[in-house]
């Protein structure tokens, strides 16, 4: 599961181009896109913060950030969810009696990741992102990331909802949560409007929507983190 391959590479190109053109649409779609619907991904939309009705306020998202070493890392891709365990390495590799906060950031294709199981499965989205469970082998039908069975990761610690509970700092892109939502609607037979409300109230407690992952990637450098590439 964790070794990359060119087809995952030429997979991971196909999702950002997938993506960009729908955020390309919806920069097009302009005025007409804002006189419609919420539901129709328009940008100006998506990148309101102030409209994200979630706990805790994205401006205070790293307030109990703490740790004389601080490293975010930037989740862009699912990547087998190595940005997961990039983030458990750093907290796990410093010395005994150093201090150190992580944050994790998840944006372009790797939003999901911030999504319960319910979700997973009603949107198909481990066919849509092409994730293998590592417990089945086959196309993820749940966040295979979050509370898997013990040893099923290739680290246990790696997991999205231990991170958390580890106090790391784990937020996720508005702008990808309403473009990917809309995309993938009507692999659960719903309406974009019902995806994106269905996407937001999904989200695992304790992960914060952020305006957008580079809104979030910038914050966190301003915090004084240094910066990981997640992988592609």
């Amino acid at each position: 599961m964790f070794a990359p391959d060119e087809r995952g590479w030429a997979r991971g190109v196909s999702g950002r181009r997938a993506f960009l053109g729908r955020l390309a649409a919806s920069a097009a779609a302009g005025a007409a896109v804002l006189g419609t619907s919420r539901s129709a991904m328009a940008i100006p939309e998506a990148v309101d913060a102030m409209s994200v009705g979630t706990a805790p306020d994205p401006e205070h998202w790293l307030d109990p950030l703490t740790g004389k070493h601080r490293q975010m890392v930037d989740a862009y891709m699912p990547n087998d969810g190595f940005p997961l365990a990039f983030t458990h390495t750093f907290l796990a590799s410093q010395a005994p009696g150093q201090t150190a906060g992580a944050v994790l950031v998840l944006r372009h294709m790797a939003m999901p990741i911030a999504l319960n199981s319910n979700v997973w499965a009603k949107y198909k989205l481990g066919a849509a992102l092409k994730v293998t469970d590592p417990a089945t082998k086959a196309v993820a039908t749940r966040n295979p990331f979050y509370k898997p069975q013990p040893g099923v990761l290739l680290v246990d610690d790696m997991a999205v909802d231990r991170l958390i509970n580890r106090g790391v700092r784990v937020g996720a892109c508005n702008v990808a949560l309403n473009v990917l939502s809309g995309m993938f609607a009507a692999n659960a037979g719903v309406s974009k409007e019902v995806a994106a409300a269905e996407w937001k109230a999904g989200i695992i407690p304790g992960i914060t929507i952020l305006p957008s992952g580079t809104w979030g990637v910038n914050r966190a450098q301003e915090k004084g983190c240094t910066y990981c590439t997640g992988g592609g």
